[in-house]
């Protein structure tokens, strides 16, 4: 029986709760969409669709930094994490922009019930890219520290930093898709 990586699974677990967190939103909201509950259409602010697309070729380029990181080419890899990095602060820009957005519309009681669940969505969403900008700045400058070859690739095949590297990824990967989830969700009742 191989042995479950702990850091792996407690992210797991964090990333299971969340999920559930968000599906919950995403009920609580589909059952009180009804014109009595006072909830409106969604208004979805337009720069989300590029906040989204920022996103997702985010997922893309942690891609590649990944592919280049086991290709040992760490120049390449130290770019693509920090175009990720990048990506990362201007999806949140974004959102806040689309924030904005919201709250420059005229707002009778709907429009104000169903901004605030964007809101809510959105703002839950830019905790945990928060979260994962966090470990990206963190591995980001320890690259920096090392950028001579032998340095990068001792630091590279250490095990804990490789599974730093991997968990990041995969966490990067969550919050993308999380995102697309509830970035769909809003597209099916935007009005």
């Amino acid at each position: 029986m191989q042995r479950r990586e702990p850091f792996k699974f407690m992210l797991q677990l964090a990333m299971f709760g969340s999920g559930l967190l968000f599906l919950g939103l995403l009920v609580f909201y589909t059952i009180l969409q009804r014109p009595e509950a006072g909830f409106g259409q969604l208004i979805l602010p337009q720069i989300f669709w590029a906040s989204t697309l920022l996103m997702l070729i985010s997922s893309l380029t942690l891609h590649l930094a990944h592919l280049y990181f086991k290709q040992d080419k760490y120049p390449t890899f130290r770019f693509y994490m920090g175009f990720t990095l990048s990506l990362g602060i201007c999806f949140i820009v974004m959102q806040l922009i689309g924030w904005q957005q919201l709250f420059q519309l005229n707002a009778n009681a709907a429009v104000r019930t169903s901004r605030g669940f964007i809101i809510i969505l959105s703002g839950l969403h830019i905790l945990h890219i928060f979260a994962g900008l966090i470990f990206l700045i963190k591995v980001f400058i320890e690259l920096l520290r090392r950028r001579s070859y032998v340095e990068t690739f001792v630091y590279s095949v250490n095990p804990p930093n490789q599974l730093k590297i991997n968990l990041i990824i995969f966490y990067w990967h969550f919050v993308d898709v999380l995102w697309l989830i509830l970035f769909m969700f809003l597209c099916w009742h935007h009005r």
